[in-house]
């Protein structure tokens, strides 16, 4: 039995065993039934020409955990960021840890899906936001809301800005020879309100691990939100994260991802315009190497006048790893005064080292601002030799000049402590101590 025959024949069994209202059944049936229609996505299918499941789905994923599973802070506590207070939202094996967690009703809402999904005072919103941004004919989206149960809640309401940073983290034990889970995010940002959000996935040992993870985010007149991935999990590690964002009228939000680690990455990222002089910020830095592989989709329906969106993608690939930036800009008729700016620049370290790169512009509007580049090459050679040349070791130079590269991005994290984190991570990645911290 495939792992999708497998998905198809645990479905009622799952469903029988939930208490929920009708309407998510009604959702999460029709959810199954586009997954079984299309099944996982293939290279067939132009949105994933350059990545392929196949090798993934050879593993016998277990779709839920046989045991809860406990964890304790000292084991984990490096991937936290604790220098730092912050709200904390902690899944072991996709089951909530309430221990390692730190959650809050003091007026906002960082909490958990399931208990939006089954308390009645939380109805209303689940009724007005759930399913209603993700894409609903994507067949891995569907995958996620046929068996999603769990995940981050977080509702900060209007006015409201949020004390200190959200943590979401997901870990995996191994415990379970493989596993797949559905973790499933949903966020609401109120008008004027402010939150920032740090999301992590990470394997404690090397079983196969597969994640399709879903994010909600709807942000409301005026708010900020500010959400950062970072992805630097062990090679079996497996993440598909679609990320859908609904903006409305004068809102500002920006997703960073940072993906250092993994077996296959897929990060699906969509930007969806409801209202005028709204901002739009996908930044991203990719630090490979091995057979690692990962794939930035990236979409921006600009939909009403007077709209920014920007994106800046680096990539620094070596040994025999992969790159995709697959990025697109959508202008309708409507949307006059659009500002779309999508650069994704790559050096390859290796000749084995390849990149897919495909920037898209669709324009359907006659007065906009809208440019897009891609550049794919090696390190400056007279730039070594200068750092040589003034006593510099070949290999801090080399680390030098990719830091160099990556800090366009760096720059732009507004949240200091991560900023040195990723500093940090960067740093060991490419082998060296760089001796400052930003």
């Amino acid at each position: 039995m495939d792992l999708k025959e497998k998905l198809l024949s645990s479905f009622m069994a799952f469903e029988e065993r939930l208490d929920i209202e009708s309407d998510l059944h009604d959702i999460r049936t029709n959810a199954i039934k586009n997954f079984e229609y299309n099944g996982f996505p293939t290279k067939k299918d132009e949105a994933w020409k350059y990545t392929s499941l196949n090798n993934i789905l050879k593993n016998d994923f277990s779709v839920f955990p046989k045991q809860e599973n406990a964890i304790s802070y000292p084991e984990v506590k490096k991937y936290f960021i604790h220098d730092v207070d912050t709200y904390k939202l902690v899944f072991i094996d996709g089951i909530f840890s309430s221990f390692l967690s730190s959650t809050t009703h003091e007026g906002i809402d960082v909490c958990l899906m399931s208990s939006a999904l089954n308390k009645p005072k939380y109805k209303d919103v689940v009724d007005t936001y759930y399913n209603k941004v993700a894409d609903t004919k994507d067949s891995i989206t569907s995958l996620n809301t046929a068996f999603a149960v769990e995940g981050a809640y977080i509702n900060v309401p209007k006015n409201k800005v949020a004390d200190k940073p959200i943590e979401i983290m997901y870990l995996s034990t191994g415990n379970e020879a493989a596993l797949m889970t559905n973790p499933r995010n949903l966020v609401i940002v109120g008008e004027n309100a402010q939150v920032q959000i740090i999301e992590r996935h990470q394997s404690l040992n090397n079983n196969p691990v597969l994640t399709n993870s879903v994010t909600e985010m709807f942000v409301a007149e005026n708010a900020i939100a500010d959400y950062y991935k970072v992805q630097n999990d062990v090679q079996t590690a497996n993440l598909i994260d679609n990320t859908y964002i609904s903006q409305k009228r004068n809102s500002n939000a920006s997703v960073h991802t940072f993906s250092f680690g993994g077996n296959v990455t897929r990060n699906n990222l969509n930007f969806y315009h409801k209202g005028e002089h709204i901002e739009s910020t996908m930044k991203g830095i990719t630090i490979i190497g091995d057979r690692q592989h990962v794939d930035h989709y990236t979409l921006v329906h600009h939909a009403t006048p007077n709209c920014e969106s920007h994106q800046n993608y680096k990539g620094i690939y070596g040994d025999k790893s992969t790159g995709v930036f697959n990025g697109k800009i959508y202008v309708e008729k409507e949307a006059q005064k659009t500002d779309a700016f999508q650069q994704n620049n790559n050096v390859l370290l290796s000749e084995k080292a390849s990149i897919n790169a495909k920037p898209q512009l669709e324009i359907f509007a006659d007065d906009v601002k809208c440019s897009h580049g891609c550049t794919i090459g090696q390190l400056d050679e007279s730039a070594m030799f200068y750092m040589q040349s003034r006593g510099i070791p070949k290999k801090e130079a080399k680390a030098l000049l990719m830091y160099a590269f990556s800090n366009e991005v760096i720059e732009s994290i507004r949240l200091p402590e991560l900023k040195s984190r990723i500093t940090k991570l960067i740093a060991k990645k490419l082998g060296v101590n760089m001796g400052f911290d930003l």
